[in-house]
């Protein structure tokens, strides 16, 4: 959180404030269930991206490193699912059409089961 002014699913407009001008939103999602013998479950695929209005692309590859970091291999608890894993897949970062936003798409891949 010290780099970003937060994590939003639709952000403020504002969400490019000062001083920070970095944030983070929620996107895309997929689940593939993969059920075994006596188990209900399968794979999550979760995209989530990192939006920055600084110079070139070093803030918005240090926000990719630190959402990978902070996800990667985590032990959460779920309200409705049991998780096995969660892991990073990868991390692509580029400059929006607009010329000013460096953006970075961090995927990830969760493996669930229900309880």
């Amino acid at each position: 959180m010290a780099l970003i002014n937060g994590v939003y699913d639709q952000p403020p407009d504002a969400a490019f404030g000062t001083p920070k001008e970095s944030y983070v939103t929620i996107g895309e999602a997929q689940f593939l269930r993969d059920d075994a013998t006596c188990i209900s479950g399968g794979e999550v695929y979760l995209t989530l991206h990192a939006w920055s209005r600084k110079v070139g692309y070093p803030v918005a590859k240090q926000i990719a490193d630190a959402v990978a970091e902070s996800l990667h291999l985590a032990p959460f608890t779920l309200a409705t699912n049991r998780l096995i894993s969660i892991m990073h897949r990868q991390t692509r970062v580029f400059r929006d059409p607009d010329g000013l936003t460096s953006h970075a798409v961090i995927d990830f891949v969760a493996n669930v089961e229900k309880p």
